[in-house]
């Protein structure tokens, strides 16, 4: 897993053929505004969460944020554990956002 502050993980993200946002906060939160192009799996619902992530696709790179950057750092090393060796945590979660988020 690799924690990436906006700019970085921005940069890569475009770099990258195969990126995947995610964001797993709550469906409320995900509600509430989000970053354009993310895959809501809500981490707090463990059972969901994990058939979800268990349906990745390994080969792919995932770009992964939550409210603050601890849940999405907790996704990402499930991720790693899952085989998944492209994982990328926004630093900071959306609160230290500064781009565009879909209301």
């Amino acid at each position: 897993m690799n924690d990436l502050d906006q700019k970085e993980w921005v940069s890569l993200q475009a770099e990258k053929t195969n990126a995947v946002i995610l964001d797993v906060r709550t469906e409320e939160e995900f509600e509430s505004g989000y970053i354009a192009g993310a895959h809501l799996i809500d981490i707090k619902q463990p059972p969901e969460f994990m058939e979800a992530v268990q349906a990745l696709d390994k080969s792919k790179s995932y770009f992964v944020y939550c409210r603050s950057g601890a849940r999405s750092g907790q996704a990402c090393q499930l991720l790693s554990q899952l085989g998944i060796a492209s994982t990328y945590n926004l630093k900071g979660g959306i609160l230290a956002w500064t781009g565009d988020i879909v209301a």
